[in-house]
C-alpha cells in the first residue's frame, strides 16, 4: 500500500492542503506562545514586574510544554495523529481566552501569578501541536520529498511572533493586553481545518490494523479511488507501543532531546526581546514600537527557514543543521556584548538581533523535522514528544536563566536596567546551540533520502505490511 505513496512523483492538491494547515497551525500555535511577550513588555511598565515576576510569566509556557510534549506524543501512537491534533488546539484557546479575566496586580491572586498559571496550559496545548503536526505530514509524503516538506511546515513559525508583534504594535493601544488574549483564541480555526480535510495518517492506521481506512486515506492524499489500491494479504501482528520502550534507542534519545535543546536561546531570545529592546535602546522606547521592532526580527526568521529549506536535501539535515547553529551561536554572542554600539545612528544590539535570528530560527527547520523522522514508525510520535518534551526544558530554563543573570540574584527589585549582564546572559543563550551540534554528530545519523521502511530496518523493526500474521480485512 506504501509502495504507491513512495512511488508518487507529484505532490496532489489534498497533500498540499495537509502542508497548508499544517503551516496555518505552527504560524497561530507560535502566534499565542510569543503574544505573552508582549504583554509581558507592557506590565513590566505597568506593573513594575520584577525580573522574577516576568520571568516566571515567560517561562511558564515552557514548562507546560514539556510534560504536554510527553503526554500528547504518548497519545498521538494510542489514538491516533489526528485527534490529538485537534485536543491540543483547543486546550490552547480554552487557556487563552481564560487569561481576559486576569485580576490586577493586587488582587488576591496577582495578576502574574493568574498568568503564570494559565501559561501553563498554554503550553501544554503547544506541545502538542507541534508534537504531531510533523509526524502527521511526514507520513503522508514520499521519502524523497520528506526533508522539503517538513522544512516548509516550519517556515512560518517565526511569522507568528511576527504576527503577534503586528497584533500588539496596532492593537494594544486599542484594545489594551487583555484584548490580545481575545485575539489568541484565533487557533480554534485549526479544528475546522482539520476536522473537515485531513483525514488520519495512513501509516498509524495500519500500524493499528484498521487498512480499510488506511485505504481510504492513501486514496485521499493520492486522490484515486481507493478501491485501486490493493490490500495486503496478510496482516502484521504490533503490539501497541509503549512509552517506556523508547529508552531501547538510547542513541535516538540523547540525539532528539540534544537537537531539541537548540531552541533555548532563540525562543528565550524572543520572549524576551520586546523588553530587552525598551531597555537598551537609548532614548527609551514604547512597549508598543518595540513590538513593531519585533516584527522585523521574525520577518528575518521567515527568511532564513526558507533559505536553509534549500540546503536541507543537497547538504543533508546534520550538515545544514551545524552550520546554522554555529552561525546561531557567534551572533548571539556578538548581540550581548555590543548591545551599546550605535553604527551611524543605529542600534547594533537590534540589527545583531535581525542577524541572529535569520540563523537561529532556520535551526529548527531542521531539527524540528529531524526529531520526528529517526524513529520508527510505531514511536515516532512518542519519540517527537519525549525529544521535544526534553527540549522545552529549554523554554523555561531559558527566560529564567536570563532573569537570573541580568537581576543578579534580585528577584526583589523591580525590572531595572543591568545591561553589563547582557553579554554573558546572551552567551549562555549560545551555548544551547553547541548543544545539537553534538546530537547530531555524536548520537545522531543522516536520514536523508531514506523511507521510513529503511530507517524501520536500521532500528530492526519490523514495517507495516511486512510481517506475516493475521489475515488482512478482505477487499
Amino acid at each position: 500500500m506504501i509502495e504507491l505513496l513512495e512511488q508518487q512523483k507529484k505532490l496532489t492538491v489534498n497533500q498540499w492542503k495537509l502542508i497548508c494547515t499544517a503551516n496555518v497551525a505552527d504560524l497561530l500555535d507560535f502566534f499565542d506562545f510569543f503574544l505573552i511577550g508582549y504583554v509581558t513588555a507592557a506590565l513590566t511598565k505597568q506593573w513594575s514586574l520584577t525580573y522574577w515576576e516576568g520571568g516566571a510569566i515567560l517561562l511558564a509556557s515552557g514548562l507546560g510544554a514539556v510534560p504536554g510534549a510527553f503526554y500528547w506524543g504518548w497519545l498521538g501512537d494510542r489514538i491516533g495523529r489526528r485527534t490529538v491534533f485537534i485536543l491540543s488546539t483547543i486546550t490552547i484557546s480554552l487557556a487563552t481566552g481564560a487569561m481576559v479575566f486576569t485580576p490586577g496586580p493586587d488582587g488576591f491572586i496577582p495578576g502574574w501569578a493568574f498568568l503564570v498559571f494559565f501559561r501553563f496550559f498554554v503550553g501544554v496545548g503547544n506541545a502538542g501541536i507541534f508534537a504531531i503536526d510533523l509526524p502527521l505530514v511526514q507520513e503522508f509524503i514520499p521519502a524523497y520529498k520528506r526533508g522539503w516538506v517538513s522544512a516548509l511546515v516550519t517556515t512560518l513559525l517565526p511569522a507568528g511572533s511576527m504576527l503577534a508583534g503586528l497584533v500588539a504594535w496596532q492593537l494594544l493601544p486599542i484594545v489594551g493586553w487583555r484584548g490580545l488574549f481575545l485575539v489568541g483564541l484565533a487557533p480554534l480555526v485549526l479544528v475546522f481545518m482539520i476536522r473537515y480535510w485531513v483525514p488520519e495518517s495512513p501509516r498509524w492506521l495500519m500500524l493499528m490494523g484498521r487498512y480499510e481506512e488506511a485505504r481510504q486515506s492513501l486514496g485521499w492524499a493520492l486522490m484515486i479511488d481507493p478501491q485501486e489500491i490493493a490490500l495486503p494479504s496478510t496482516a502484521p501482528t504490533f503490539e501497541k507501543a509503549r512509552w517506556v520502550e523508547l529508552f531501547k534507542y538510547p542513541r535516538l534519545v540523547a540525539t532528539g532531546c540534544l537537537t531539541g535543546l537548540t531552541q533555548t536561546g532563540g525562543a528565550s531570545l524572543g520572549l524576551w526581546g520586546p523588553t530587552l529592546l525598551v531597555l537598551v535602546l537609548v532614548p527609551k522606547i514604547a512597549p508598543e514600537y518595540a513590538a513593531f521592532l519585533m516584527i522585523f526580527v521574525n520577518l528575518a526568521g521567515v527568511l532564513g527557514r526558507f533559505s536553509i529549506t534549500a540546503l536541507i536535501e543537497p547538504l543533508g539535515r546534520r550538515v545544514a543543521g551545524t552550520l546554522y547553529c554555529v552561525l546561531s551561536a557567534v551572533l548571539m554572542v556578538l548581540d550581548g556584548y555590543l548591545y551599546d554600539v550605535y553604527v551611524f545612528g543605529l542600534s547594533l544590539f537590534f540589527i545583531l538581533m535581525v542577524a541572529q535570528s535569520f540563523f537561529g530560527s532556520a535551526v529548527y527547520t531542521v531539527v524540528g523535522p529531524y526529531m520526528a523522522e529517526i524513529w520508527p514508525a510505531r514511536l515516532r510520535a512518542s519519540g517527537m514528544g519525549l525529544s521535544y518534551g526534553v527540549g522545552n526544558c529549554g523554554k523555561f530554563v531559558g527566560p529564567l536563566g536570563l532573569a537570573l543573570i541580568m537581576g543578579a540574584g534580585d528577584v526583589i527589585r523591580p525590572a531595572a536596567p543591568n545591561l553589563v549582564m547582557l553579554g554573558p546572559a546572551l552567551s549562555y543563550f549560545a551555548a544551547w546551540y553547541i548543544l545539537g551540534v553534538i546530537g547530531f554528530w555524536v548520537f545522531g545519523f543522516e536520514p536523508k533520502g531514506r523511507t521510513f521502511e529503511e530507517i524501520d530496518n536500521r532500528h530492526n523493526t519490523p514495517a507495516p505490511a511486512v510481517v506475516t500474521g493475521g489475515r488482512a480485512p478482505a477487499r
